[in-house]
C-alpha cells in the first residue's frame, strides 16, 4: 500500500480546477445500460471508483470508447447478461458500491439483476433497503443468498406503481428512477433525493427519451417509454472538491481561487464554511478564498454556539463534516459537529487529538471543537485514512501542521480524488507519494 509524506506549514496560493462529480458519474455510467446507442459522457474523472465502474461495464459487455481525457463513449448493445452471475463479476461489485445501481437498468431492460452487497467506505451501516422496496413497488421479486451474499432481482416487466421513499437515499432515487424511466404506466415517487447529481441524471435520461417530471423536489413523475436512444451529457464538477479546495484554502493558502465551480449547484456548502469566519468570495464561476490568518465561528442569534449536521439536499452533505471539523481546530471559537448519518465516521479524530487538536468525542455521532485561533499548530504525526473524507481532511491537517506526517492507506483518497498530490503540490504543498 502507498502512503504521502507531507511536510508541513508551506503556504499555498493559485489556481485549481475541481474534477468532474465522482458520485454523479456512478449514476450516470449505469444509465448507459438503458439504450443500445451510443452515450457520450465527458468530464468523467479519473479515480479508482469511477475507473472500476467503466471497467464494471466493459466486463458485461459494454463497448468503452476512450474519446480523450475524461471523455467516453458507451455503447451497451450486446450485454452478456449470464456474465452477471460469475464469480469475477460478483467479486467486483461487493468492492464497489456504485454497483449496485446498475441493477435498476438491468432489471427493467433484461428483466434480471444480480449484485453482491456492495461495498464502498467503512462508515457505518449503509442500507440498501430503499433501492429494493422500490423495486418491489415496481413488481419486481428478490431473494437473497446470504452463503454467498448475493440479491437476485426478477421482473417480467415492471409496472409503475405510487411509493413513498423511507429515507431520502441518493442512490435508491437513482436506482429507482432508472428502473422506471422504461416501466410501463406511471411511477411517482415521493420523499425522493434531488442532489444535483439526481437532476443531472434525470435530465440526462430526459435528453434520451424519457419523461421525467419534477426534477429538483422531491416528489418525481416519471411516465414510462418503451424505449432510449442515445445523447450527450458533461459531469459537474464535484462539489465535495470544491469544499475541500475552500477548508484547504481556509488553513493553508495565501489566496487560492477555485476554477469553474458551477457555483448554483453548491447550495449550501459556501454559506456553511463563512459560518466559520471564512471569506468565500463568488467571482464569476470562481470562488477565491484569501489568506486568513484567523477565523472566527460565528453563533446562533441565541449565543448558543454554532452546530453543523447533515441532512438530505439542500442541506448540508455529509461528506464535509469532516474538512468542517479540521477547518475548525484553527478557527476561533467552539463548534458541534454532528454527523447523524453515520456511526463510524467521526472515529478519524483521534488521530487529529493527536496531532494536538482540542476535540470532544462525545458519542459516535457528536463531536466538539474548541479552535485554536491559530494560535497553536497542529504536530505532523502518522495516520491512516479510514475513508475517502476522512483522508482528504487528514491531508488538510497534515499541511498546516508543524513537521512531517505520514498517511497511508491513501487508496482510500485515491478513489475519490484525482491526482490529489500533484495538484496540491502545484499550488506549493510539499506532498510524496512512498510506494
Amino acid at each position: 500500500m502507498s502512503s504521502f509524506q507531507i511536510e508541513g506549514g508551506h503556504r499555498l496560493s493559485g489556481e485549481i480546477t475541481p474534477q468532474g462529480a465522482k458520485n454523479e458519474a456512478l449514476q450516470v455510467l449505469c444509465a448507459v445500460v438503458l439504450t443500445d446507442e451510443p452515450v457520450r459522457i465527458q468530464n468523467v474523472p479519473d479515480i479508482a471508483d469511477v475507473n472500476n465502474q467503466i471497467q464494471l461495464l466493459k466486463d458485461i459487455g459494454v463497448k468503452v470508447t476512450k474519446n480523450g481525457k475524461g471523455d467516453f463513449t458507451f455503447q451497451a448493445d450486446s450485454v452478456n447478461v449470464d456474465f452477471l452471475e460469475s464469480d469475477d463479476f460478483l467479486e467486483r461489485s461487493a468492492r464497489l458500491r456504485g454497483s449496485i445501481m446498475l441493477v435498476g437498468p438491468l432489471l427493467t431492460r433484461y428483466g434480471r439483476a444480480l449484485v453482491s452487497k456492495p461495498g464502498g467506505d467503512k462508515i457505518g451501516r449503509r442500507r440498501v433497503d430503499t433501492h429494493f422496496l422500490g423495486m418491489e413497488s415496481l413488481g419486481a421479486k428478490f431473494s437473497y443468498d446470504p452463503e454467498r451474499g448475493i440479491f437476485e432481482i426478477t421482473a417480467s416487466r415492471l409496472k409503475g406503481s405510487y411509493m413513498l421513499l423511507d429515507e431520502a437515499s441518493v442512490t435508491g432515487t437513482a436506482n429507482i428512477v432508472m428502473a422506471a424511466v422504461l416501466a410501463q404506466g406511471t411511477t411517482t415517487i415521493y420523499n425522493a433525493a434531488c442532489e444535483p447529481y439526481v437532476q443531472q441524471l434525470c435530465r440526462m435520461l430526459n435528453r434520451m427519451g424519457a419523461r421525467i417530471e419534477g426534477i429538483a423536489s422531491n416528489l418525481l413523475t416519471i411516465h414510462g417509454v418503451e424505449r432510449l436512444h442515445g445523447t450527450e451529457h458533461r459531469i459537474l464538477p464535484d462539489m465535495i472538491e470544491v469544499g475541500s479546495f475552500i477548508g484547504m484554502a481556509a488553513m493553508v493558502g495565501d489566496g487560492i481561487r477555485i476554477k469553474n465551480v458551477s457555483y448554483d449547484d453548491l447550495g449550501i456548502i459556501p454559506y456553511s464554511f463563512s459560518r466559520l469566519g471564512i471569506s468565500v468570495q463568488r467571482q464569476g464561476d470562481d470562488i477565491y478564498v484569501p489568506c486568513h490568518d484567523h477565523y472566527e465561528i460565528e453563533s446562533f442569534i441565541d449565543g448558543s454556539f454554532m452546530t453543523f449536521s447533515d441532512a438530505p439536499w439542500p442541506g448540508l452533505t455529509p461528506d464535509l463534516l469532516s474538512v468542517l471539523l479540521v477547518v475548525s481546530t484553527q478557527a476561533k471559537g467552539s463548534v458541534l459537529i454532528h454527523q447523524k448519518m453515520f456511526e463510524s465516521r467521526l472515529f478519524f479524530v483521534d488521530k487529529l487529538i493527536d496531532m494536538g487538536a482540542q476535540i470532544i468525542l462525545c458519542d459516535p455521532h457528536r463531536a466538539v471543537v474548541v479552535g485554536h485561533d491559530n494560535q497553536i499548530r497542529l504536530r505532523g504525526g502518522r495516520m491512516t485514512s479510514p475513508d475517502i473524507r476522512a483522508g482528504i481532511a487528514l491531508l488538510i491537517a497534515a499541511m498546516s501542521a508543524d513537521g512531517i506526517s505520514t498517511i497511508s492507506n491513501i487508496q482510500q483518497i485515491d478513489r475519490g480524488y484525482e491526482d490529489i498530490e500533484h495538484r496540491f503540490n502545484a499550488l506549493g504543498a510539499a506532498i510524496q507519494r512512498i510506494p
